[in-house]
């Protein structure tokens, strides 16, 4: 199938398609005499699977060591490997946020305890000096 063919049936720009292409990803390409790219009925798995690594975090590195060339030549342990590591990566990512959030709703929660008779400017010094208190030594 040509290009535009390739485009519209995947959901991906002409210029997308080009792009990983050029990137290494897409290797699925066969050049005809007048320029024209034609691509085999698998180009649509592989852009399937590219776009599909991308929703999931991986870097477009990570996507050409992962995308074989050739389906035929697929790495199963390869994959499994790097979309474990993907797993533990998100599981940090995952945790780090969390600890984030709780600073945000404590330091929310901090603010939203102002004293009826204390104006903002006060309230900022007040929820300044208590995060102080809260932080480790060493940072202090």
């Amino acid at each position: 199938m040509k290009i535009g063919e390739l485009a519209e049936r995947s959901g991906q720009t002409a210029s997308r398609i080009r792009f990983y292409e050029k990137q290494g990803l897409l290797k699925l390409v066969d050049r005809r005499p007048n320029g024209y790219r034609t691509y085999p009925r698998e180009a649509l798995v592989v852009l399937n699977l590219i776009d599909t690594a991308q929703n999931a975090g991986f870097s477009l590195d990570e996507i050409r060591k992962m995308v074989p060339s050739n389906l035929d030549d697929w790495q199963h342990d390869g994959l499994l490997d790097a979309l474990r590591a993907k797993i533990a990566e998100i599981e940090t990512l995952q945790k780090r946020l969390a600890r984030s959030k709780k600073r945000i709703e404590r330091l929310i929660t901090e603010i939203e305890a102002k004293p009826d008779d204390m104006d903002c400017k006060d309230n900022a010094r007040r929820v300044m000096a208590n995060m102080l208190v809260d932080l480790p030594a060493k940072s202090r």
